[in-house]
């Protein structure tokens, strides 16, 4: 495996378990997944609406959609990484 993907791996599972940390510590942890849920969806959909003038896609599968839901907006911006990193 090439090394550069090793390394996104790597980061997006270190991003998942922070944010899965940080959840599990608030006093309502599915409040907080589920406000985290909403803007990681919803900046998948903009990324992907705005891709006529910035020609920047993330494909929507199963995949993205549960990293964006899980991770939030961070869990977009690792997938913009990534894509840019492939």
């Amino acid at each position: 495996m090439d090394t550069k993907i090793v390394i996104a791996i790597c980061a997006v599972v270190m991003l998942t378990l922070i944010i899965i940390h940080a959840i599990m510590r608030s006093q309502h942890p599915v409040r907080s997944a589920f406000f985290s849920l909403i803007p990681g969806v919803i900046a998948l959909m903009c990324v992907n609406l705005t891709s006529i003038w910035t020609n920047v896609t993330i494909p929507v599968s199963p995949l993205s959609l549960s990293i964006s839901a899980v991770l939030g907006i961070p869990g977009v911006t690792a997938l913009l990484i990534i894509r840019n990193i492939l």
